[in-house]
């Protein structure tokens, strides 16, 4: 294997002790970049391939320290905002702020600092069953650096989930399945029309390249983010049922129902919320029936 000092990507974050991202106790890598924009998002700051200033207003004490450090006098103190425009994104405001208001999301890491992080908790994963996920955005999108992790982990023991949209091209898709021991592939709607109108991409290659994942054997659990009045119609969960029964193997779904977690990270981000009128879903319950009647297998606990 390459020298894991030299080999590096972009990544948004590192979360510890994960429980929501496959078995047991995990840490989740999140990479940055993904190539849909689905509306309802709960990770903007991962969407960009390029690294991004969040300034969270709620802890800004107005020390001045980050408007005397930015070279550009993007930071606007008196106002408690960042002029975007003028803003480099050079990170110098948030190396010099001593409360934790400015943030730079997306700074480059070598293969070795990831593995330093990951490797920490070995214990825990021992003893839960536990491993970890790559995420993000979509692992994909940064596939070299992908396989170079998971190849990583794997000679170190690791159970491996890899995070995915499925919109990529298959080849690479495939070579990801030899260094991984999970899936977990969202399906964001069955229905094409929605998908491109929801998510800005048609879902054609999501769902053959779903279709050809499952024929490889690999264990997948497909995921489904449940979103009041964008997919969660009586036409949609058949639809999304009757794909999921028309795979090989012994397939099961999961439920994602929405939140408004990533609201306060689009006001971080200078960016408008695009949901404000919805909530969680009211028929999950409804949802589950439907699919459970019909002979699809879900996901509890």
């Amino acid at each position: 294997m390459d020298d894991c000092s030299q080999v590096a990507g972009i990544i948004s974050d590192i979360q510890r002790f994960a429980v929501h991202d496959g078995p047991g106790i995990r840490t989740t890598v999140f990479l940055k970049g993904c190539p849909m924009r689905c509306l309802w998002c709960h990770n903007p700051e991962a969407r960009s391939n390029e690294s991004q200033l969040a300034f969270y207003a709620n802890k800004c004490i107005d020390c001045g320290l980050c408007a005397a450090a930015c070279p550009n006098g993007a930071i606007l103190s008196g106002d408690r905002r960042v002029d975007r425009e003028r803003c480099c994104v050079c990170g110098a405001c948030a190396d010099a702020c001593p409360s934790g208001a400015l943030e730079l999301i997306g700074r480059v890491a070598t293969a070795a600092q990831v593995l330093d992080v990951v490797m920490r908790d070995l214990p825990y994963y021992k003893i839960s069953d536990g491993g970890v996920t790559m995420s993000g955005g979509e692992p994909l999108y940064q596939h070299s650096f992908s396989i170079f992790l998971l190849r990583a982990f794997m000679e170190r023991g690791l159970h491996t989930a890899v995070d995915t949209c499925g919109l990529a091209p298959w080849e690479r898709l495939a070579e990801i399945a030899g260094l991984t021991n999970l899936f977990l592939y969202d399906i964001k709607a069955a229905d094409p029309e929605k998908h491109a109108r929801f998510c800005g991409t048609d879902n054609a290659i999501v769902l053959q390249n779903a279709r050809r994942l499952a024929e490889t054997g690999a264990k997948i659990i497909f995921r489904v983010p449940l979103i009041p009045g964008y997919n969660d119609s009586a036409e949609d969960i058949r639809l999304v049922g009757e794909f999921i029964l028309s795979l090989p193997g012994d397939q099961r779904l999961e439920f994602v129902p929405y939140h408004r977690i990533g609201k306060g990270k689009y006001e971080a981000l200078g960016l408008d919320y695009p949901l404000p009128h919805i909530g969680a879903p009211q028929n999950l319950d409804e949802c589950k029936r439907a699919l459970l009647s019909a002979g699809v297998k879900l996901v509890t606990g």
